[in-house]
């Protein structure tokens, strides 16, 4: 064999073997690469004790070694769409890459030209209902709209929503939220509405805003947003928040006061928030990376673990992925028995008379 052969021979070798390796690289591992060059992840809304997202950003960072920029952690779903209109042409720190926001808030955003589509690997295990068939915006997770209850100072705990009617909740009740620009609390003035309007649907919102109303002229309500702080100290003894915020409010107290989690009787809501990425994001690869993350077994797993249901949940409990102790720590299933998954149209329909109608109707200004 002549040393021109040889060399032919060992070009060839070569270039088969980058061929393989190059070939084997996944478009996963593209990705990743692609998201450490960005180097960054700016989110926004993310409370860590909010479907324990403390523990999944940390998740995140620690697998791929990318920072995450947390914008105002206590906005809600009508500020995070705000965010992304003001920061269009701003590539810097104040313009997020992803959004988290209630169900109905996804379709408008995709509406306005805000939201970029990609479908995350596991697209197929997420149910067709939960999901713009573009990837535009995908289900993340659930819960139903509760009461939490500081049962030190809350002697006869309400069971329902007209017990908050009652006069013993003088100056005690309070929304997770302002329900002007916050899904929990659209959501929350909603499932009162339900309930008090037998189970109409079409009449909910404006059922929900009368209630709230009357709420407030008997000096129930209490116009600030309710925490796990105003919870404790007494300020707020009962919030309306989603369970899943209301258990975790309960751990982070340690006992201190006790809480009492309570599912109403009637009007048991169901809400489903969405991720999204924004058509402006100045990471798009990370914004991408994390969404995969989000929907890997691993993400949903931390989201349950923070008591919501994740919307992979029924793929995951039939392949037998949930452990045993994170299945005992949640709510029974009982509770979620007469929950109501509104639609997306309901859903709009009612954010729209809630959020337009609530300063008319109610006229309690909601204070952070």
């Amino acid at each position: 064999m002549n040393f021109a052969h040889l060399n032919r021979l060992l070009l060839s070798t070569t270039m088969s073997l980058s061929f393989m390796v190059a070939a084997m690289a996944s478009p996963m591992d593209d990705l990743v690469a692609a998201a450490k060059k960005e180097g960054a992840l700016t989110v926004i809304a993310l409370p860590h004790d909010w479907c324990g997202y403390g523990k999944v950003i940390d998740g995140f960072k620690a697998k791929y070694g990318i920072s995450v920029n947390e914008l105002n952690p206590d906005a809600g779903s009508g500020d995070e769409i705000e965010a992304i209109k003001a920061n269009k042409s701003n590539k810097g720190p104040q313009a997020p890459d992803v959004i988290d926001v209630g169900l109905a808030f996804g379709p408008s955003a995709k509406a306005d030209g805000l939201l970029q589509p990609y479908k995350v690997s596991t697209w197929d295990s997420i149910p067709a209902d939960k999901k713009d068939a573009d990837g535009y915006w995908t289900g993340d997770y659930y819960g139903v709209l509760s009461f939490a209850v500081n049962t030190d100072l809350v002697k006869s705990v309400p069971m329902d929503w007209a017990d908050l009617q009652a006069p013993a909740m003088k100056n005690s009740v309070a929304l997770g939220g302002d329900p002007r620009v916050a899904a929990q609390a659209v959501q929350g003035v909603f499932a009162a509405g339900l309930s008090s309007d037998k189970g109409d649907i079409a009449k909910a919102g404006t059922a929900g805003l009368d209630f709230f109303a009357a709420l407030k002229k008997a000096g129930n309500f209490v116009p600030v947003i309710g925490k796990a702080a105003s919870l404790a100290q007494g300020t707020t003894p009962v919030i309306i928040m989603w369970d899943y915020n209301a258990f975790a409010a309960r751990d982070a107290l340690k006992g201190n006061p006790k809480v009492e989690i309570v599912v109403p009787k009637t009007g048991v809501v169901a809400g489903v928030y969405v991720q999204g990425i924004s058509a402006y994001a100045p990471h798009p690869n990370a914004a991408r990376l994390w969404e995969e993350y989000l929907y890997s077994d691993e993400g949903q797993l931390a989201w349950l673990d923070g008591y919501c249901h994740p919307i992979r949940f029924a793929t995951l409990a039939a392949d037998k992925k949930i452990p045993a102790a994170l299945l005992a720590k949640l709510p029974s299933p009982e509770s979620y028995a007469k929950a109501v998954f509104p639609t997306l149209a309901e859903q709009d329909a009612a954010k729209i008379q809630i959020t337009k109608g609530w300063d008319s109707t109610v006229g309690a200004n909601v204070a952070k």
